[in-house]
């Protein structure tokens, strides 16, 4: 099962994410960082997979929702610290990680 470890800061909300993002899991994900989203405002979401072990094309359309999310409200989106097996289905979708 994944979670979700929110850090704030001034206009940036860090997500750190560990676990298997299955669809289940996206799911409820999606609904924790969107909550924090409306609640916070971030001008900068931070989405950390250091601790993510699996994820599927779930994991990708919660990362395309939440950029979509953070876009519309004139933010931006930044997705980290992806293990390799998590790169490269970030590399198929072409979504850009650091």
């Amino acid at each position: 099962m994944a979670k979700v470890c929110f850090v704030p800061a001034q206009g940036t909300l860090a997500a750190y994410l560990t676990g298997e993002i299955d669809h289940h899991a996206a799911q409820a994900l999606r609904r924790e960082i969107d909550a924090q989203i409306d609640a916070r405002m971030p001008e900068l979401l931070t989405m950390d997979f250091s601790g993510v072990t699996f994820m599927d094309s779930s994991g990708v359309g919660l990362i395309l929702g939440r950029g979509r999310q953070m876009s519309g409200l004139g933010g931006r989106l930044v997705v980290q610290n992806a293990p390799n097996t998590v790169r490269r289905m970030l590399d198929l979708a072409h979504i850009h990680y650091v």
